[in-house]
């Protein structure tokens, strides 16, 4: 297993726990990893992806607080300076995304623009 190094991407201690609760779950496939990414689309042009898949080729392993995650190397561009957190409370509830470089996000905060 290759070494993870520091990340350009952090998360809340709320997201830190909701990630784990859910690597926790019985029937999670633990050869996968967390992925952090963005893809183009959404309504400011670009969208963040958050969810567990395979390690590839153009990915690289990061560590933050304990949470070891990937992420394709060229996505660092538009993530860098991002925090992830996770907010369950009356109005919204799911994973939310603090994004330092954005000239531009979306009303629902799901995309963005650079």
């Amino acid at each position: 297993m290759e070494t993870a190094i520091t990340a350009p991407v952090t998360f809340t201690p709320g997201a830190i726990r909701e990630i784990q609760r859910l690597m926790n779950e019985p029937g999670f496939d633990k050869s996968q990893y967390l992925r952090v990414g963005v893809k183009g689309g959404g309504c400011s042009g670009m969208s963040y992806m958050l969810g567990f898949d395979s390690k590839e080729d153009e990915d690289k392993m990061y560590e933050h607080e304990g949470l070891t995650f990937i992420m394709n190397l060229s996505h660092g561009l538009y993530l860098a300076g991002v925090e992830i957190d996770w907010v369950n409370g009356l109005n919204a509830r799911g994973f939310t995304f603090s994004n330092p470089n954005a000239d531009s996000t979306c009303g629902c905060g799901n995309s963005f623009s650079v």
